[in-house]
């Protein structure tokens, strides 16, 4: 085989049937080696968005996700996804043509060091060649999935594609372990211990699915919840263990269950989205995860490394009663923060067109959430249930994630109603992949919050007592028509036209933008400061 037909052939046997990117010259013969393989390249308008694309086509397949970006500007914009993929920890495979033998050390147009420029945003880069091919794929492929999982470079040098591999045998790749140094006594002892501990459930813990075992836990004790953000939906929101999200809207109101803490639990809890210091009571805590993460020494903290079925083990040396230890303080929280947030909802404002949404969308919507102030209510008040899904970034934070996020679920979820909820700001980064829609087919919603500014850095200004500044994006209307590159614009001022224009976008087979111009001035309220 060559090159190209033994990479085509590879990502095809791994389960790939997705390679998202924009090619330059050199990556001709590798679409048609994809094409050939049965793999199908999706073309996007940014490579960013390929990048986003790829990481949330692995979060629905559970497999490494492939994208692909040409010479020097190629591999910046594309290094915008690659970072959300690491922070975020999405498997990917990011693909990228450099420079030939003979000129990659030279002074060229295009010609950067892609090796340096994504070696911090990867676990680990390669150069390809003739003779390392076959290591470098099969490599790459077992370190993306490997805890945590992320993404992993592989250069494709420009004159090498049509090339023979050379089936020189390679040494086995050895994936290290290490033996865990778990304090199991001490951990035991806090657990048995413990009369009011509250349980934290992370990214790590949702990525690897444990909500039957988080279920069956809280059967037999019935401890307070929290999750971080992207552990949304690991946990229906009407469960009675179910206090809230951290960090997001109104997540002050959770102060009152730590007050009465005596222990935290970090469930599969992964610092990268929010860490420990930033909430935690004076309290010891014990996490449980894949991997030994930094602590900082003001925790009086304690790790145990290992495989979820030995976390739920170490998990019975609990020693409560079955009464849900704090219930009051969880329904009582839980019933301010919503009475709160629908006093919000008797004009048109974030609050009153989230819950509209919420009142006419399927109750297995997959949401896709934009970076934004509009993200911190529906991280709280959004009600994934026992079907819903809500897809963020928040190790990463990128503005414009939610387009490409939205365009990924439908492609690996046809019959899905996905629907993105962004604000204008979001929205212009990546407005270009509107055609991309079109393009493939994919009748995604996308709502747009507009209230023309960028409002969350409006608000962290107001905290400083700064006036705005720097933060104006429009000052009429965004669109001022009723479509946009092709794609019918339904705008909605009021809680009526957006009920209705839901019901009309939920009618029609194809991408429909909702501009939700909205009274941004609720978020000064309900966002919590930091």
């Amino acid at each position: 085989m060559t090159v190209a037909e033994y990479i085509a052939n590879q990502l095809f046997i791994n389960g790939i049937r997705y390679v998202f990117g924009i090619p330059g010259g050199p990556s001709i013969p590798y679409l048609e080696a994809f094409r050939k393989a049965g793999i199908e390249f999706i073309l996007t308008s940014n490579e960013a968005a390929a990048g986003i694309m790829a990481d949330v086509t692995a979060r629905f397949t559970k497999i490494p996700g492939v994208c692909h970006a040409t010479f020097g500007p190629g591999a910046t914009n594309i290094a915008t996804g690659i970072g959300g993929a690491l922070l975020d920890r999405s498997p990917v495979i990011v693909f990228t043509s450099e420079m030939g033998e003979i000129m990659i050390n030279r002074t060229t147009q295009m010609n950067i060091d892609h090796q340096k420029l994504f070696e911090p945003l990867t676990k680990a880069t390669f150069r390809l060649n003739t003779l390392n091919t076959r290591e470098v794929i099969e490599k790459a492929l077992r370190i993306s999935m490997a805890s945590y999982p992320g993404p992993v470079h592989i250069g494709l040098p420009a004159d090498i594609a049509d090339y023979e591999i050379i089936y020189d045998p390679y040494p086995d790749f050895i994936n290290e372990k290490t033996i865990p140094n778990n304090d199991i006594n001490k951990i035991k002892t806090l657990l048995e211990a413990s009369r009011f501990p509250v349980i934290a459930v992370g990214l790590t813990a949702a990525r690897l699915g444990l909500k039957k075992e988080l279920l069956k836990l809280l059967d037999k004790h019935r401890i307070p919840v929290v999750l971080t953000p992207m552990a949304k939906g690991i946990l229906n929101e009407g469960h009675e263990c179910y206090a809230g999200v951290l960090f997001h809207s109104l997540s002050d109101y959770l102060g009152e269950l730590f007050e009465k803490t005596d222990l935290v639990i970090g469930l599969g809890y992964d610092p990268v989205e929010f860490n420990y210091e930033s909430w935690i009571p004076d309290v010891a805590l014990v996490h449980f995860d894949l991997k030994v993460t930094d602590m900082p020494s003001s925790i009086n903290s304690v790790q145990y490394t290992g495989m979820p079925e030995e976390w739920f083990r170490m998990m019975e040396h609990l020693n409560i009663s079955s009464v849900l230890s704090q219930k009051t303080v969880i329904e009582g929280i839980r019933n301010e923060m919503n009475a709160v947030f629908n006093g919000f909802t008797g004009h048109f404002g974030p609050a009153a067109a989230l819950k509209a949404l919420q009142d006419e969308l399927p109750e297995d919507t997959v949401i896709t959430a934009d970076v934004g102030s509009h993200l911190h209510l529906i991280g709280q008040f959004w009600h994934t249930g026992d079907k819903g899904k809500v897809i963020m970034t928040n190790g990463w934070s990128g503005m414009g994630f939610g387009i490409p996020a939205a365009l990924a679920a439908q492609l690996n979820n046809r019959d899905a109603t996905v629907v993105c909820i962004t604000g204008d700001g979001g929205f212009l980064m990546m407005a270009g992949e509107i055609v991309t829609a079109r393009r493939y087919n994919l009748p995604v919603i996308i709502v747009i919050f507009s209230d023309g500014e960028l409002n969350l850095i409006k608000v962290k200004q107001s905290w400083k007592n700064i006036s705005p500044y720097g933060t104006i994006l429009c000052q009429d209307d965004l669109f001022g028509s009723g479509v946009f590159l092709g794609v019918k614009v339904l705008r909605a001022d009021s809680s009526a036209t957006m009920h209705k224009a839901v019901i009309e976008a939920l009618s029609v087979n194809e991408p429909v933008i909702i501009n939700a111009v909205i009274d941004p001035e609720d978020y000064q309220w309900l966002i919590v400061k930091r």
